[in-house]
């Protein structure tokens, strides 16, 4: 079972569906990967997902990533991606999975510049910061080639097209 915990800061607006997005942009990130099995398991697998601003993921990304400038999204795992498959010997039925926080700012001069709404590419963003909780990365041209494929699977799940197809294009 999955659960996935949100926290909303501002600007973002509280009373929009983000809770609901959330959780389907998790579930079909895990469904699509490698890993789908855990969501199956008798225990509960827990992601946190907090909407927040520029600010506070600057300050992140530069003590954690020392990139001082904010980013769409910053994910922080929990398990290492080798112990997956081991979670069912949790003690008390429950795992988290990892953080994912999003920078207002950022995902929505994104989301304006690609002409998409906002919660589509918040959207694309968690299903690509839970497979970074999964272990999945783009340090590379295959890997990203995977993980792009596995977010693209997932997104049209809850139809959503591909977000890659104009990049594509211009390669």
């Amino acid at each position: 079972m999955l659960q996935t915990e949100l926290i909303v800061c501002p600007p973002w607006d509280e009373k929009a569906e983000w809770t609901d997005l959330a959780a389907r942009a998790a579930k079909a990130a895990i469904t699509a990967s490698s890993h789908a099995a855990i969501i199956s398991r008798n225990f509960a697998i827990e992601i946190s997902v907090k909407l927040s601003d520029n600010d506070e993921v600057q300050t992140l990304n530069k003590a954690y990533r020392g990139k001082d400038k904010p980013t769409n999204v910053l994910s922080f795992p929990q398990i290492q991606p080798d112990l997956l498959e081991t979670l069912a010997n949790t003690d008390d039925g429950e795992a988290l999975l990892g953080d994912i926080i999003l920078a207002f700012e950022t995902c929505r001069d994104e989301a304006l510049a690609k002409d998409i709404p906002l919660s589509r590419h918040v959207t694309h963003l968690i299903v690509h910061g839970t497979l970074h909780l999964l272990g999945y990365d783009h340090e590379n041209e295959a890997d990203a080639g995977v993980m792009e494929n596995i977010e693209i699977n997932a997104l049209a799940t809850l139809a959503i097209a591909n977000p890659y197809a104009e990049q594509a294009q211009n390669r």
